[in-house]
């Protein structure tokens, strides 16, 4: 295995500036690119300006500001980029010859720009912007490549926490596996504990970092594996000291920790870019995405009908046709839907034949009336496509639907919870036997469900429900096999309800899942969807009692939910102001929207639904709601740069209250709390400090539009934001794996440098 990803990094940038860094280095998280952007901006401002014959003094000395502001903040962030190789020696070399060519681009840049006290700038005896604007773009390419490298070298600093905390778990994890007293089983633990909580910091703000949103999935997906492992671990484990003879007790445990060995693995594959021995990651194909290729290419011989051949078009639909068989050959597809897929799939390969005669003959003969009977061709095929796609996500989400209503008493479970604290083996078996059918309909049915999820994020959440049936299944049966042998043991039965207790999460995280596929079918948006962190640090007292994951009941459900609703209500409105912004990528549309996702998270909360299970995930969710508002505040106060007049100070005020609410909140969310009454207003408390920040930032986004829309109608000439290098700097200041993982982290430089505003002459 790789532990470290390719070194390099790059940038795009719009023709008409010419500039471009190298074209070997590619950037995969969001914070690179972040800091990045603002350079780019200013960059390209002073390469775009108007060359005209009279320049004002305003106009000269704004080039020289901006030449300047560039020189200052490289020679920061340069200072920045050595402190961190002399820290880090296996990087040294590389980050000091990419800071050297840095500083020089930047002086370069600087000396060029050298204009505004110029009575004529492009007089001989003096290089200006003015007489060498190659000698610019040359420097502005080599700044960018270099302070690319600087950043990518960094972000490998991140990379490397990652992978030095996941080899801490994995040296934990053996020791754990090797215990065999108690007292010492207890020590362990806690060790393990935290460090599983540092891995879970690194690699939740790494997941957010992630530009690739397939590895985004991945990421979520391993993760959660890794939060529900953990707990597995805990029981069976104890389980296994208890019953040190019992072969399923040892089968279990077995099962967890090769598992979470797995869930380990791929998260440093996604996080280096790397496969063991080199594999490269073959991704299956779904009936959606072949359907969807396949349309791109029939529709695309309106424009061209030389760029591809008959022979590809007839293999991209027999790989379709093949696909759907996993619906025709399932055993729980109804008889119904298993005809009507077979009728589609035969009058698809009729009206392919259709449309090749047609299109040979335009190849040959390119008239009006074949041009007509092409078109024709080409809505009909791509019309029986739909309805093919129609039928096979009709025969996937009621299959679903079914089956999810069906198992949603959990029977089974509860019958092997009953059957084995009676010690009755004979029915324990009976009952294993329906959950191993169980798990086959449910397995059958992710598959299915996969082939019309719309989108590779959810397909791959497809993937990962079938997997976690198709392990939980099995390490249920062991659990329940153990408690049969050994009735009376508490430890037995608390291992046996922590598997069941997963396998009644993911049924009820289908139920999401199956929402967001038909969402995505119908054009709605999807529900909104946040990660999970592990639980952050729990103490761990010799009895090695976990905690307890503490619900709100009916009662409490009923109490807080007109709280709720309010709390939606407003996510909507926040929400539709997003919406209204021309640039979704701009910093405070990004922060408003993951507030909004946050809040909505927690609006499910209440009513008992959706990924937030405890009142610990929401207190946990509360924290990060109110940190991301802190960060808002910052990107208002940068923003605030870039206003003039009365309305700065009225930004910078809201901003203030922003920061305020948000610490508020903090507060009431770390703060500790004893028994059910007081656990329920400190849930209240969290919702309410939550809304209030929501109704405060539906009142921020628009005005923060509109002013943006202000500043950029003018005429007037102003530096575009600076570039932020106290990003880089937080690299070196950070003592923790949280700070340190916030660092760095994606949008699309073509985007920005496309839309970037150029220098006025006035």
């Amino acid at each position: 295995m790789a532990t470290s990803p390719c070194s390099s990094s790059g940038v795009s940038s719009s023709s008409s500036s010419g500039l471009g860094a190298d074209a070997g280095l590619e950037i995969r998280t969001r914070s690179v690119e972040q800091t990045l952007v603002p350079l780019v901006s200013q960059i390209t401002t002073l390469i775009n300006h108007k060359d005209k014959p009279k320049r004002s003094d305003k106009t000269l000395q704004a080039i020289q500001r901006v030449g300047q502001a560039v020189n200052l903040a490289v020679g920061r962030f340069v200072t920045v980029g050595e402190a961190i190789a002399n820290e880090n020696h296996e990087l040294k070399e590389e980050m000091s010859v990419a800071c050297i060519e840095a500083r020089r681009a930047g002086e370069t840049i600087a000396q060029l720009t050298d204009v505004a006290s110029l009575d004529h700038p492009e007089s001989d005896s003096h290089i200006t912007i003015f007489t060498d604007k190659t000698g610019v773009v040359k420097a502005a390419r080599l700044l960018l490549s270099s302070v690319t490298k600087v950043l990518v070298l960094a972000d490998r600093i991140v990379i490397k926490q990652i992978i030095t905390s996941r080899n801490k778990v994995l040296a934990t994890m053996e020791q754990l596996e090797k215990v065999s007293s108690f007292q010492e089983f207890v020590q362990i633990f806690s060790q393990f504990g935290n460090e599983m909580v540092e891995f879970a910091h690194l690699t939740g703000d790494r997941q957010n970092d992630l530009k690739d949103e397939k590895k985004k999935a991945r990421m979520a997906a391993s993760r959660a594996v890794l939060e529900k492992c953990t707990m597995m671990l805990l029981t069976a484990s104890k389980t296994c000291l208890r019953h040190p003879d019992c072969e399923s007790a040892r089968i279990n445990k077995d099962g967890v920790f090769h598992r979470m060995r797995l869930a380990l693995e791929q998260v440093i594959e996604i996080v280096t870019d790397s496969r063991p021995n080199g594999e490269n990651e073959m991704a299956p194909i779904s009936i959606y995405s072949g359907i969807k290729e396949f349309k791109n290419k029939v529709e695309g011989l309106r424009e061209n009908l030389y760029f591809l051949s008959k022979e590809n078009l007839s293999t991209m639909l027999e790989v379709i046709l093949e696909h759907t068989e996993d619906f025709t050959d399932s055993a729980y597809t109804s008889h119904e839907h298993r005809e009507h897929i077979l009728e589609l799939s035969k009058q698809a390969k009729m009206e392919l034949e259709q449309l090749v005669s047609v299109w040979m003959q335009a190849q040959n003969q390119k008239t009006k009336d074949l041009m007509e009977d092409l078109e024709v061709a080409i809505l009909k095929t791509c019309q029986c496509m739909n309805e093919l796609k129609r039928e096979v996500h009709s025969a996937a989400t009621s299959l679903a639907t079914d089956l999810l209503k069906y198992h949603m008493d959990h029977m089974v479970l509860k019958a092997l919870k009953i059957t084995g604290v009676e010690g009755n083996l004979e029915a324990v078996a009976e009952y294993t036997c329906k959950l191993s059918e169980q798990k086959e309909q449910l397995v059958e049915m992710c598959r299915l469900l996969r082939h019309v999820s719309g989108t590779e994020p959810l397909e791959i959440t497809c993937i990962h429900a079938e997997d976690t049936f198709q392990v939980t299944g099995p390490q249920i049966i062991s659990a329940a096999e153990t408690l049969a042998l050994h009735p009376s043991s508490k430890i037995a039965k608390e291992n046996l309800e922590v598997f069941c207790e997963a396998w009644e999460s993911q049924l009820s995280d289908m139920s999401m899942l199956l929402r967001e596929i038909n969402d995505v079918f119908e054009g709605r948006r999807g529900e909104k969807r946040v990660y999970l962190s592990l639980p952050r640090p729990g103490k761990h007292n010799a009895n090695l009692k976990a905690l307890k994951a503490v619900k709100l009941d009916t009662e409490e459900q009923a109490k807080i939910a007109k709280l709720g609703l309010e709390l939606h209500l407003l996510t909507s409105d926040v929400d539709s102001e997003t919406e209204k912004w021309e640039d979704q990528e701009n910093e405070i549309v990004q922060h408003g929207q993951g507030m909004s996702s946050m809040a909505y998270s927690m609006y499910l909360f209440t009513r008992g639904e959706g990924l937030l299970k405890t009142t610990q995930d929401l207190f946990h969710q509360a924290e990060i709601f109110a940190t991301e508002g802190t960060k808002l505040a910052s990107a208002l106060h940068a923003f605030s740069d870039q206003v003039h007049g009365d309305d700065k100070p009225l930004l910078l005020l809201e901003a203030e209250k922003l920061i305020s609410l948000c610490k508020q909140l903090q507060i009431t969310a770390k703060a500790s709390v004893q028994g059910k009454s007081a656990t329920f207003t400190k849930v209240d408390a969290c919702i309410l400090k939550t809304r209030n920040v929501m109704t405060l930032l539906c009142q921020l986004l628009p005005l923060c539009c509109k002013l943006l829309r202000k500043a950029t109608g003018n005429g007037y000439l102003k530096p575009a934001p600076p570039w932020r290098e106290d990003r880089l700097r937080t690299a070196t200041n950070a003592h923790t794996p949280e700070r340190r993982a916030e660092t760095f982290g994606i949008k699309s430089l073509e985007n920005h440098v496309t839309n970037m505003t150029f220098l006025e002459s006035k």
